[in-house]
């Protein structure tokens, strides 16, 4: 039996007898790193953290005097300019932080730094994994303190805000604000309504019915201001742009309520309704409010170029004759610079390999896990890994016009032009505020030559009555318990169109790896060799492929990571890039790696060629892995329900035509396309059926400007930052049977607005005629709109059950 990793959960290698004491009981440990990371925590007494930590730790490693040193130059002031906010007694910033998994971990970061001198506050959020720090420059570096967090296992970046997230986090604080401010003056004034209500009966005196209605007066006024300032900006836009909006008779109604009340509390004549206009502004503002979180709730998920490009490169410089390696940040880096990138290092520019060769992984830019092998004279994209081999690269050209940049340019232009959908709501409120209007001035007119002194009110009644606040809740309120529920689904909703537009899909487009398949590698089957020389067991076999392996950064080198064997020992170890790994392992030289470096073409049988890795003991063939990124298990169960649904299924993948056929062969998609580009999955995408409403499902950086051509964009849970960023819907759950659910419940969602619809045009055809008329008072106009607004809402909550 298996025993796991105390610390981190993974599997401890046979041969290996690592332990720590924790709460007077020896734990086991699965390497040195775990060991150092736990016995730090203890040492620092925070042993607590293992008692209420809900999931395994990350896999501790300790920091090398390289990485001590680029986490240096985060110190240097021009580049912290950048990400940190500075000021005479302090300096702060935002790290992100990987490896945050439960709110324990979060309470160990916190505890861990609280201590340290020049440290004035540290705020870690588990959920969005980032903290908030500051510190005195003087007495502690922000080096130090990343290098602290780094003792108890975490990784932290400096994490750099997008404009957009900013915006977003400045709206929904004046919101909340706004929200406050109404909510509780809006109670008080209620109250005082109620005394009101029942002096009127009982006879009050006329002192306290003055004192009472200039109260309501003065607690009224921040609501009408400071709490419907977004509906008078929105009238005013509206009417800037000589439009009609929903927010032109709201601002109007609360304006001619408000004003006719304070001209009744001054003149002391007619009728107050300071709590239905502070009731009328208040369940608008919630609704507004509702409205704007289900268009950013996503923010915190934005793209984070930190994380994507490495903050620092080692430039080759000559002196005398001498090339010597000079640490500095990476944007400083000029075209015909000389850097230096190590194995497992990311690309820091874009530029051209003048020596060495390696195989580099682009899942960062094209989705696929599958290294390409890179030589002098190939290409190099900033943001790319590099595998198993130190190559020179001469950069191209700086930071901020790679290829990368280029990409995230080319997503927001794409973006940008997304398909224009019918707005249905935004049409019909044109005419109906415009009906709203035309019917007040109307009846303005008519009862001012009628019956002049209740001319005013009866316009009011008509306003207010039909105010469109039920039509204007009708579609944020179905949007944001349609959000709430598919929240709980792990099915993030970053765009409000995607309700609108799912339930007219007739087109789903899929990448390949990370979405219909894991992205991860197994090995899916060992062929073994033995002879008369050579005789191992399966077992031995993969432990003498693990212990070779182990010393490759390569994809297809991590499945054999759970059969380390500490009791075969190594030595004398090469790696042969791009081809595979030689070593001697207890006296014999092994060698692993692609059949075609191994073989030659008379010993290459075809089912050799299509092995992933052989595996050779001097010189004589002893096993054949063949290793398969495995199709997800829910793929099968989403494409029958698609095809039920009469939805087409196209699969657009970067990957060769065979990787594609395998898949196929499964899944049976109607339409597969293999080998392409960014460009030509968005040409496939707008190539479709003007007829025709397209979803894209994607989890890589090039899956981004293809998610701007479709309709709905859909990014898996363990996709790259920047496509999470730039899609319109986030997997969380990493689970495609979701979009079966999204689907469900987008369908349900238009059901429910069209009912608000309704309820909203039927309740205003009957009252209209009756507030015209003079039958309706604004009393009897408030408890109409406000009852009709509970209804919309009602109707909407239904979204949340199951």
């Amino acid at each position: 039996m298996k025993t796991p990793c105390y610390h981190c959960g993974e599997t401890i290698p046979n041969g290996l007898n690592l332990s720590l004491k924790i709460e007077q009981t020896l734990q086991p440990m699965c390497c040195i790193g775990c060991q150092s990371v736990a016995q730090a925590i203890i040492d620092n007494g925070l042993g607590e953290y293992y008692r209420f930590r809900t999931a395994p730790a990350q896999k501790g490693e300790q920091l090398i005097p390289e990485q001590l040193q680029r986490n240096k130059l985060l110190d240097d002031e021009g580049l912290q300019s950048e990400f940190a906010y500075k000021t005479d007694d302090y300096n702060e910033t935002i790290l992100t932080v990987d490896g945050i998994s439960c709110a324990a971990c979060a309470w160990l970061i916190e505890m861990q730094l609280i201590k340290i001198n020049g440290l004035i506050k540290i705020n870690v959020n588990a959920t969005t994994q980032r903290a908030t720090i500051r510190w005195d420059n003087t007495q502690v570096q922000l080096s130090q303190l990343i290098n602290h967090i780094a003792n108890i296992g975490y990784q932290a970046l400096p994490f750099k805000a997008s404009t957009a997230e900013q915006l977003n986090k400045t709206q929904s604080n004046n919101y909340i604000k706004r929200l406050g401010i109404s909510g509780i003056l809006m109670m008080q004034v209620m109250m005082i309504a109620f005394g009101l209500y029942f002096g009127a009966f009982s006879g009050m005196d006329e002192y306290n019915l003055i004192y009472l209605r200039y109260a309501s007066l003065f607690l009224t006024l921040p609501i009408v201001t400071y709490g419907a300032l977004p509906f008078y900006k929105g009238a005013i836009n509206a009417l800037k742009a000589k439009r009609l909006s929903m927010d032109v008779p709201v601002a109007i109604a609360i304006s001619l309520a408000f004003s006719a009340s304070a001209w009744a509390t001054i003149t002391q004549q007619g009728e107050v309704y300071f709590e239905s206009v502070s009731m009328f502004t208040f369940l608008l503002l919630i609704g507004k409010f509702l409205e704007f979180r289900a268009r950013s709730r996503a923010a915190e998920v934005s793209a984070n170029l930190l994380k994507l490009m490495p903050m620092t490169a080692t430039k080759l410089i000559d002196e005398n004759g001498i090339k010597k390696e000079l640490l500095l940040p990476a944007k400083k880096l000029c075209p015909l610079d000389i850097v230096l990138i190590k194995p497992g290092e990311v690309v820091p520019a874009d530029g051209t390999i003048i020596s060495g060769n390696s195989q580099l992984n682009e899942a960062m830019l094209s989705g696929e896990q599958l290294p390409l092998n890179k030589s002098v004279g190939d290409t190099v994209f900033a943001g790319t890994i590099n595998g198993d081999g130190n190559i020179n690269v001469e950069v191209k050209q700086a930071t901020e016009h790679s290829f990368l940049s280029q990409l995230i340019r080319l997503s927001e232009s794409s973006q940008a032009h997304k398909p224009k959908l019918a707005k249905l709501s935004d049409k019909i409120a044109q005419y109906f505020v415009a009906v709203i209007l035309l019917t007040a001035i109307g009846t303005a007119f008519y009862w001012q030559q009628h019956l002049p002194e209740e001319a005013f009110w009866i316009t009011l009644s008509v306003l207010v009555a039909t105010c469109p606040c039920a039509l204007s809740l009708a579609t944020p309120t179905a949007l944001t318990c349609a959000t709430t529920r598919l929240n709980r689904e792990g099915i993030m909703i970053k765009s409000a169109h995607v309700m609108e537009t799912l339930p007219k899909l007739t087109t789903i487009a899929f990448d390949k790896t990370g979405t219909l398949t894991s992205g991860d590698f197994s090995i899916n089957e060992i062929k073994h060799f033995n002879n008369e020389k050579i005789n191992y067991s399966k077992q031995q076999v993969l432990s003498i492929a693990a212990a070779l392996e182990s010393y490759s950064e390569h994809p297809l080198a991590k499945p054999f990571k759970a059969f380390r064997d500490y009791s075969y020992l190594t030595e004398a170890v090469e790696i042969k890039s791009g081809a595979g790994i030689q070593g001697k392992i207890n006296g014999k030289i092994f060698q692993i790696g692609k059949p075609n470096w191994l073989l030659s073409e008379s010993e290459m049988l075809p089912e050799f060629a299509t092995a992933s890795c052989l595996l050779l003991a001097d010189n004589i063939l002893v096993a054949a892995f063949y290793l398969s990124d495995e199709i997800r298990d829910d793929a099968k169960i989403l494409l029958n329900d698609l095809k039920k649904s009469n939805i087409y299924t196209i699969m657009l993948s970067g990957d060769n035509p065979a990787g594609c056929e395998k898949v196929q062969a499964s899944l049976n998609l109607n339409e597969v396309h293999s080998a392409l580009t960014a460009t030509n999955k968005m040409a496939v995408i707008k190539n479709q059926p003007k007829i025709s409403t397209v979803a894209m499902v994607g989890d890589g950086v090039n899956d981004t400007p293809v998610f701007g051509a479709a309709h709905v964009s859909i990014a898996m849970g363990s996709g790259t930052d920047i496509a999470k960023s730039g899609a319109d819907v986030i997997l969380l759950n990493n689970r495609l049977k979701s979009i079966t659910t999204l689907r469900r419940v987008a369908n349900k969602t238009r059901r429910i607005i069209w009912q608000n619809y309704f309820w909203a045009f039927g309740y205003n055809a009957i009252v209209l005629p009756l507030a015209v008329s003079g039958f309706i008072t604004p009393y009897m106009a408030v408890i109409g709109m406000s009852a009709s607004s509970i209804l919309v809402i009602t109707n909407s909550l239904r979204l949340l059950k199951k």
